[in-house]
């Protein structure tokens, strides 16, 4: 007798509302430094600043809240263009994200850092490492960014770990079991990427086996390395 296997059941990728407001930015060691400079704009030490961290670690979200509150505008600095600089600066604050120097315009950046000096205008850039360590082809852009105070966004300690756990299963609206962050706390890497993603895969497969999210679905999960 041939037994057929139950087809797999496809969870699909929807999007998750996550909110980048100043009330649930979730402060921990690592980023007090980092948050005490946006909450005290305007009295900055220098009109450009620049956040540094990992991949998740909160930059984006610090952004938006300066964002808000200074009105700034904001560009991937893979977009930024030396044409659209002018424009940029229109309200006198920009945000500018994710810079690399193998992906910006350095020129343009360069060009940017000038006018925003040349005008008073605020600048909030972010990156995943400290310029000191850049190659960069222009060296006056390498010496105005040595100039720019550094503020690093270190990895989460445990209780920043499990209230991240927390949060993003409340913006994919999950109900967890305390058993079931425990398991993760203890088991997933120290890191924001990896608490999203952990929460991620839990979500998908508790989806695509129609079961709601348990420690022994953690489990699975975590032993079959979906995380």
């Amino acid at each position: 007798m041939t037994v057929r296997a139950q087809p797999r059941q496809l969870a699909l990728t929807l999007p998750h509302a996550e909110s980048f407001a100043r009330d649930d930015f979730l402060e921990g060691p690592g980023n007090k430094a980092a948050l005490t400079l946006i909450d005290a704009w305007p009295d900055w030490p220098h009109p450009c600043v620049m956040l540094i961290g990992d991949t998740g670690s909160g930059k984006s979200h610090l952004a938006s809240i300066w964002a808000a509150r200074s009105g700034a505008r904001a560009v991937a600095a893979r977009n930024l263009a030396i044409d659209a600089v002018p424009d940029a600066l229109a309200t006198g604050a920009l945000v500018v994200e994710d810079i690399e120097p193998s992906v910006v315009d350095q020129a343009a950046l360069f060009h940017l850092l000038n006018l925003a000096r040349e005008q008073g205008a605020d600048l909030l850039l972010t990156a995943r490492t400290a310029p000191a360590g850049w190659t960069l082809q222009i060296k006056d852009l390498a010496s105005r960014l040595r100039a720019v105070p550094v503020i690093q966004l270190a990895p989460p300690d445990d209780q920043l770990l499990r209230a991240l756990i927390v949060k993003f299963c409340a913006d994919r609206q999950l109900v967890v079991d305390e058993s079931v962050v425990g398991y993760l706390l203890l088991r997933i890497e120290r890191s924001f990427a990896a608490a999203r993603r952990a929460v991620e895969q839990l979500d998908a497969e508790a989806l695509r086996r129609g079961r709601p999210i348990t420690r022994a679905l953690a489990v699975e999960v975590l032993r079959d390395g979906q995380v």
